[in-house]
């Protein structure tokens, strides 16, 4: 998730926004424009002039010009985008106006992760600018995610219901910011609960890839099937499929290996899981071996590796890797 270091973007500033998850980053940069746009209002003055580059068209003149004094005294955003894609022959005139800014001017400066660029991040790191980490949140993670979208909205729902939206729209951050916020303006002020998710995205939800995941886990072969015939069928991707297993596969594994004795809380944290789906693990692990588990992690592993390329035949590799899962639950 997006993780701040410093304190509230100001005029002034330099902000760098780094990671890979596009839609953290985005808000992390609409919040900083937001915050210098109310600083300004509340002084009385102008509205923020907001200018957007792609680092990789940036010259010395261009730079200049958006981060020197201003003629006409107006208060000033520098939104830098693919700063991994900067000119070398820019790099030192980027990390010398780290150390002495313009007071009317704020500068962000967006990497999208990866190694590419590492050292100007490093230096600009040593010029001690603010930081905000745009990192995507782990699948167990997600129902964690909804509840602050929730939360942001001036709304409520409890963990099932959480999980039961992740469940239903799937991973992707934007649909799931989306879905919070149209759920807590349709819910009227009272809380979002699983009814009123199903009446959202029920039909989603009967198709995702964790259902077909949770019906191969479960040993049912024929239902995990036609699951996931269906899932294909409404344009679910096969690599979210593999994910959903993997992730199933993973939890199971954690959960059978982990120490006994454990609290329930300690137990959820050693698994990585909210502390209600230990029930659910409780249930799965039944008629699961070491060896089974050991059979069914491979099978996903080279399915995952099929769908991402090394197969023509996508829909093939998830039947099979379906057949396999779920045949190796009770195997020994």
């Amino acid at each position: 998730m997006a993780a701040r270091r410093g304190s509230a973007p100001k005029l002034g500033d330099v902000l760098l926004v780094t990671g890979a998850e596009a839609f953290l980053a985005d808000r992390a940069v609409r919040s900083a424009i937001a915050a210098v746009s109310k600083g300004a209002a509340s002084n009385g003055d102008a509205e923020i002039e907001v200018t957007d580059v792609d680092a990789s068209t940036l010259d010395v003149g261009v730079f200049a010009e958006l981060t020197g004094p201003s003629l006409f005294a107006t208060e000033r955003v520098m939104v830098l985008r693919a700063l991994e894609n900067l000119p070398s022959e820019m790099v030192p005139h980027l990390i010398e106006y780290a150390g002495a800014t313009s007071d009317d001017v704020l500068v962000v400066l967006v990497h999208s992760g990866g190694q590419k660029g590492k050292a100007v991040l490093d230096k600009l790191r040593k010029a001690s600018v603010n930081e905000v980490v745009a990192t995507a949140p782990k699948a167990w993670e997600l129902p964690q995610f909804v509840a602050g979208e929730i939360r942001l909205h001036g709304g409520t729902l409890d963990e099932r219901a959480a999980t039961a939206l992740v469940d239903a729209v799937g991973h992707d951050l934007r649909a799931l910011a989306g879905a919070c916020s149209q759920l807590v303006s349709d819910a009227g002020g009272q809380a979002v609960t699983a009814e009123l998710i199903g009446q959202y995205f029920g039909g989603r939800a009967e198709v995702t890839s964790f259902a077909v995941a949770d019906a191969a886990i479960a040993g049912r072969t024929e239902p995990a099937l036609e699951q996931l015939r269906w899932a294909l069928d409404c344009g679910v991707a096969p690599v979210l499929v593999t994910s959903a297993m993997a992730g199933g596969l993973r939890g199971l594994a954690k959960f059978a290996s982990a120490p006994s004795g454990l609290r329930e809380t300690d137990l959820a944290r050693e698994v990585g899981v909210p502390p209600w789906k230990l029930k659910q693990l409780k249930q799965q692990s039944r008629g699961w071996t070491p060896g089974g588990l050991a059979t069914a992690i491979k099978a996903v592993a080279q399915a995952d590796a099929d769908v991402k390329g090394a197969s023509g035949d996508a829909g093939y590799a998830l039947e099979r890797m379906v057949i396999t899962v779920s045949r190796a639950h009770g195997r020994r």
